[in-house]
């Protein structure tokens, strides 16, 4: 098949499954306002730029411990001052119109706290990954949605990435039939003391940061959960950096038809990658868990796709969900779901590498 061919219909099927029927909306040309919790790296240089280009929703408020930052984003992007708020002035948000959706972007021990907040000022909810720091933290967020009556999604961006797409066609299609062998790993070397490197803070080390990204891809693989985990942490290079959380963990996942996933991360490493084999042929990217620049291929040829602004498209499809009454296909069950495998993988290494069920 020509690279021209294959192009055009990648090009098409990604086309149709990231527009999706909740396209037709009951106002299309409405745009719902946003409001980012946290002003960290994360929300300037990725979810600020995105909101320049979504097409479904804009930058209305923001929430941050830094009034000064605050205004300098009010004029940025073009909103009122007044709708500058912080962590202990959210409950506001309930009097402000023109705030539809707050996207929670703190560290993930705080992500409760931030989304009830927002639940309890009646505005839908939108949390980055990982979901919280544990199963119980997000069943009180999930809980806290259901009794604000609002809508909940994970930041699980890479959902609506076009290369991420063709695995889940492959999955659905059963080209190859059922991926039975996965590897995948995700590290960098962290050189800066920051919150990721804080278990009181991230809930844990690279696993809860990166690791979240290969278990993501495992399931989207297999098409299924895990129903164990075996786990392994590596001796840390770097104790007096590294004090409560892990420096590197490997980590087996069993999935119910007797598929594996081989998985690695680390703050003291260089990995980006994932690979699926099947009996009729295999999937890989590398990079595979990119912003942009993505690459792939499969056992026909190389994946040859235009990129896309994962995180515009992300909130766009939340924006229409709220739009049309639809859930989120990257719910909170999701983000609960994965903390459940965090917990496996967790659990099996401080046992000593032990088999445990995925709960």
């Amino acid at each position: 098949m020509s690279s021209r061919r294959r192009f055009l219909e990648l090009s098409a099927a990604g086309a149709f499954a990231l527009a999706s029927p909740r396209l037709h909306a009951k106002d299309p040309m409405k745009k719902l306002g946003v409001a980012l919790v946290g002003l960290g790296m994360y929300s300037t240089g990725q979810l600020g730029p995105a909101l320049k280009q979504t097409k479904h929703c804009r930058l209305s408020a923001v929430v941050t411990g830094s009034p000064e930052k605050g205004r300098q984003w009010a004029r940025d992007y073009g909103f009122p001052e007044s709708s500058v708020y912080g962590y202990d002035t959210m409950g506001r948000l309930a009097d402000n119109k023109d705030v539809d959706i707050v996207y929670v972007v703190t560290p993930p021990a705080l992500h409760a706290r931030d989304c009830i907040a927002a639940a309890k000022a009646g505005k839908h909810v939108l949390c980055e990954k990982p979901m919280e720091v544990s199963t119980a933290q997000c069943d009180v967020i999930i809980n806290a949605c259901k009794a604000a009556g609002v809508k909940l999604s994970i930041g699980y961006r890479l959902h609506f990435d076009p290369f991420h797409e063709e695995l889940r066609k492959l999955v659905r299609s059963q080209e190859f039939g059922p991926f039975m062998t996965m590897t995948g790993g995700f590290a960098f070397s962290m050189q800066k003391a920051q919150w990721r490197a804080e278990k009181a803070l991230a809930g844990g080390g690279p696993l809860m940061d990166l690791g979240i990204y290969v278990v993501q891809e495992a399931c989207m693989a297999a098409g299924a959960t895990p129903v164990a985990a075996t786990a392994t942490v590596h001796p840390k290079k770097r104790p007096e950096f590294f004090k409560d959380v892990e420096e590197s963990i490997s980590w087996t996942l069993e999935f119910p038809n007797g598929a594996k996933c081989e998985s690695f991360t680390s703050y003291d490493a260089g990995r980006n990658d994932f690979r699926a084999e099947a009996k009729g042929g295999w999937f890989e990217l590398k990079p595979a868990f990119n912003y942009g620049g993505i690459a792939g291929a499969t056992s026909r040829g190389p994946l040859v796709i235009a990129g896309v602004n994962q995180q515009a498209l992300q909130m766009d499809d939340f924006a229409l969900c709220v739009l049309n009454g639809q859930e989120s296909r990257v719910g909170g069950a999701m983000g609960r779901r994965d903390m459940a495998i965090v917990e496996a993988i967790y659990a099996s290494a401080a046992g000593g590498g032990k088999r445990v069920e995925v709960r």
